[in-house]
């Protein structure tokens, strides 16, 4: 399904110097403007830095399997929410498209990809994936919350085939009573990415369900400006 229109979007902007970007991706059914207020709510404050934009694009509204074909705003459809099935990929290169205008509007603004970080929830977080290991290796990081990758992801060989290439970093929090995206799930995709050749740091959160919570976020931003620091515009690795 072929989308034209540009990405909606929403960013928190940097309070001094523009000198990196974070793309914060929603998960299924939700928005860019709802994932900020999301955040927001649990920081009591955005998600803000001196240096760092932080942009929450908004997927389009299309039909979407696992609702019965009713429109949702998903990054890509599935065949259903599991790790044994295929994954759809015409939907997801569409996505990847769109996306990719996103991080090319970043690099005009002048910030370069070694200083971008790509992310996001859940769907947010596989769709992130496929973005970063396949078509912009060169950032400085991706983080997957309460994500999962599919067995026989595309993924997995796109970072096998560049073992010992340029590979972002990855960031995996998630929690242990999650009954959507079994904890298991985002273990074993960790696992799966380590041993194609990326760097995995993978944290649990104990009785967490399908959420995020105030030390998770406080724990990504941490690390965001680890791989982001103020102090060193040249690279971000």
């Amino acid at each position: 399904m072929a989308v034209a229109k540009k990405l909606q979007r929403c960013a928190v902007s940097q309070t001094g110097r523009h000198t990196a970007s974070v793309i914060f991706l929603h998960g299924s059914g939700d928005t860019g403007q709802g994932l900020r207020s999301w955040v927001r709510d649990i920081l009591k404050q955005d998600l803000a830095f001196t240096h760092i934009r932080v942009i929450y694009p908004t997927a389009p509204a299309r039909p979407y399997t696992p609702m019965r074909g009713a429109l949702s705003h998903v990054w890509f459809d599935r065949y259903k929410i599991s790790r044994d099935c295929p994954e759809h990929l015409e939907s997801i290169e569409d996505m990847c498209s769109l996306l990719n205008v996103v991080v090319q509007e970043e690099v005009r603004a002048g910030v370069p990809k070694h200083r971008m970080i790509i992310g996001g929830f859940s769907m947010g977080g596989a769709m992130a994936l496929h973005l970063a290991c396949r078509y912009h290796p060169e950032v400085a990081g991706v983080f997957a919350l309460s994500s999962f990758l599919n067995k026989d992801s595309v993924v997995y060989q796109a970072v096998q085939d560049r073992k010992g290439q340029c590979l972002p970093e990855l960031f995996q929090c998630h929690g242990t009573a999650d009954e959507l995206v079994f904890h298991q799930w985002g273990e074993e995709t960790g696992a799966l990415l380590r041993e194609a050749g990326m760097a995995v740091s993978f944290h649990s959160f104990p009785d967490l369900y399908h959420q995020m919570c105030r030390p998770e976020l406080d724990l990504l931003r941490s690390w965001i400006l680890k791989k982001l620091p103020p102090d060193s515009p040249l690279h971000g690795q």
